[in-house]
Parts: structure tokens; sequence; C-alpha cells
């Protein structure tokens, strides 16, 4: 009775651990470059902002509502920012606010994204 005691405990336990939300992010790179590739053009300097663009923002700025969500956005769109050419950063930083996406911070190549945390704003870093 005691062995079967003690294996109902160690399985509940595993069971718990498993149903535990981890810190992992949900959003994956294909998905962030395919939300903001409407914006490209814009950023460039071509053009206006799009709908599309705008769309993309909102949507990506609605599925990364955890930290670790919002990091992965966040190197994402700084290791697609690097391949892109002729990215004007001043249109880059106003892009948010055109949209309606208010961000506490400076958008910047040069931010840490691993120190990004969800604050009592909760936009999406750009």
């Amino acid at each position: 009775m005691v062995k079967v005691a003690l294996l109902l405990v160690l399985f509940i336990a595993a069971v718990s651990v498993m149903l535990t939300p981890h810190a992992e992010a949900a959003i994956s790179c294909g998905g962030v470059i395919s939300k903001l590739s409407p914006c490209i053009n814009y950023v460039r300097g071509v053009g206006v902002v799009s709908p599309k663009c705008c769309d993309g923002i909102k949507a990506l700025n609605g599925q990364a509502t955890t930290t670790p969500d919002r990091q992965m956005a966040c190197k994402c769109i700084k290791s697609a920012a690097g391949t892109i050419s002729g990215i004007n950063l001043g249109l880059a930083s106003g892009l948010p606010s055109k949209c309606g996406v208010n961000l506490p911070y400076k958008i910047s190549p040069s931010i840490d994204c691993s120190t990004y945390a969800l604050s009592n704003n909760p936009s999406l870093i750009l």
C-alpha cells in the first residue's frame, strides 16, 4: 500500500511538472517576418504605411503577450533588419505610432532583447 501511495505521489508530481507553463516563446521568426514583411518598402523610404503593414504590427503585438514572446520577436526583428539593406531608422522608429501601437522605449539597433520584459504598456518592440 505504501508503494502504491508513493507511486501515486510521484505520478501527480510528474504530471504537475508537465502541465506547468514553461518560459518558452510561442512565436516563431517565420511568423514575425511574415507579419512585418508588408512594412519593408515603407522603412526603406518607398511608399506609405500600408494597412497590411499596420495589421501585421497589431497582430504581432497581440500575439506577443509574454516576456519570452516579446524577446523572441525582438531578436527576430533585429536579425531580419540586419539582412535588409536601406532601412531608414527614423521611418522604422515612427512606424509603431503610425499604426497606433505605443512603445515605452526608443527603437534602436543596439537594444538588448534579452533584457526586454513586459511592462505596464504591453506594446511590442520593433
